[in-house]
């Protein structure tokens, strides 16, 4: 489902404009990635937790040439389903 599907159908169900829809539904991803940026924790009550994890570095290596290559920390953000996304996946 992309993010056009997602407007569309909460415009069909609300009435709302697909204009004013689009907003909210964008300006909620802008908030949740401004959040993320700042390393705070993005709770949603029965959806999940959005945060960011560090990962420490390692050595890897190259499957081309075979050659050992260090991989620098870096952050990511990480999802965790709440329960009852859990429950309805699952």
């Amino acid at each position: 489902m992309t993010k056009k599907e997602i407007v569309l159908q909460i415009a069909n169900e609300s009435g709302l404009k697909q204009v004013d829809v689009k907003l909210v539904v964008q300006r909620t991803l802008d908030i949740i990635v401004e959040a993320l940026a700042t390393a705070e924790t993005v709770e949603l009550r029965n959806f999940g937790i959005f945060k960011v994890k560090s990962r420490r570095g390692r050595t890897g290596r190259n499957p081309r040439t075979g050659v050992t290559v260090p991989v620098p920390p870096k952050k990511v953000a990480v999802f965790k389903p709440g329960l009852i996304m859990k429950q309805k996946v699952k």
